[in-house]
């Protein structure tokens, strides 16, 4: 039998012309690509399957995306220490492979990650956003009180049943534990929010935002959010801020002798305990 190996990759991209992160025929995603590139540079048939850490959807960026690959040590070995060099030679110019590293025992970019943290960018300058920030900001035509949105924030702080700000997938659970989520200005136009979970379901984040944008130009209450998710349902009043202002900017994992108990813990189904 051929002995594998399995490596960790840190990834970043700019999310505006692929199709998102996941493989789908016929169209241009982030990890096609890659996959592609790498049964290029290792001559390999069948490309080899990426799992990555966080799914993002089309339009959305990453600066710190994590994925893991098993190959064939043999075609590892023949390029090793020249892996980031190669690839960058072939992949195109919006999706580089920062850094390649053997994986320690136990590592799966998905199941073994403690936290992932988005960023979120929003201009609310009359104006309009600069041309050149325009792939990766989205312009809100109304100005934006930070006060209240990061009251609005904290009281979506902890872990819930976030299904109200999901998109539903059959067998999937919407429980997550929500760690961090707060606003800052960037300059007199941009306003940046940082959110941080434990995972995300699908829309999560952009739901998020695109409630606090209703609380921060004072069309909502700064209690609505709050009062939304204890509903448990999705609110059509809830508007999904749209994909390019979003970046995974980190994933957070634990110390390597950890990484195995954390993928186990992580794969049980998640419910609430009550009150």
């Amino acid at each position: 039998m051929t002995a594998l190996v399995r490596l960790r990759l840190e990834i970043s991209y700019d999310g505006t012309d692929f199709a998102g992160w996941a493989r789908q025929p016929e169209q241009r995603t982030v990890q096609g690509t890659i996959e592609e590139a790498l049964a290029r540079i290792m001559r390999l048939d069948p490309p080899p399957m990426l799992t990555v850490a966080g799914r993002t959807d089309a339009g959305v960026h990453a600066t710190g995306q994590v994925a893991h690959v098993v190959l064939p040590f043999p075609a590892y070995q023949q390029i090793n220490g020249a892996i980031t060099r190669r690839l960058s030679a072939v992949l195109p110019p919006d999706v580089r492979v920062t850094a390649v590293e053997i994986a320690p025992d136990g590592f799966d970019a998905r199941f073994s990650a403690l936290k992932r943290r988005y960023s979120y960018r929003v201009c609310d300058d009359p104006t309009g956003v600069a041309p050149l920030e325009r792939h990766d900001t989205v312009w809100h035509p109304r100005p934006l009180n930070l006060d209240r949105m990061n009251a609005a924030a904290a009281l979506l702080v902890g872990e819930h049943d976030f299904a109200a700000y999901c998109k539903k997938r059959e067998g999937a659970t919407t429980i997550r534990r929500l760690l961090r989520y707060e606003w800052e200005r960037k300059g007199d136009r941009l306003a940046v929010a940082a959110v941080e979970a434990d995972a995300f379901c699908h829309s999560m984040v952009r739901a998020l935002v695109g409630a606090l944008l209703s609380v921060g130009d004072g069309r909502r209450d700064i209690e609505w959010p709050a009062q939304v998710l204890l509903n448990g349902v999705r609110d059509s009043a809830v508007k999904v801020a749209p994909a390019h202002g979003l970046a995974l900017v980190e994933i957070s994992y634990p110390a390597d002798e950890d990484l195995a108990a954390r993928a186990q813990e992580t794969r049980r189904v998640r419910t609430l305990l009550s009150p």
